[in-house]
């Protein structure tokens, strides 16, 4: 039975390596990332809420004066 002739396979190995970074690479370079993300100004509108309209103030026993 013949023997396996493995001495070209470190070769074919690297070249397969090499070529499919250079494959993987090219299809990354497709996409476009931003080079630079900065917040988008928000119009922060105000909203009416009844408890801002008017002016409360939770009474505890401990606040108040001592006589």
């Amino acid at each position: 039975m013949p023997q396996l002739n493995t001495s070209t396979w470190p070769i074919t190995i690297m070249s397969m390596i090499i070529t499919l970074f250079i494959v993987f690479q090219l299809k990354i370079s497709n996409y476009y990332y931003y080079t630079n993300p900065e917040p988008q100004d928000i119009d922060h509108k105000e909203y009416l809420t009844p408890w801002k309209t008017k002016w409360t103030k939770i009474y505890l026993p401990l606040s108040s004066p001592l006589h």
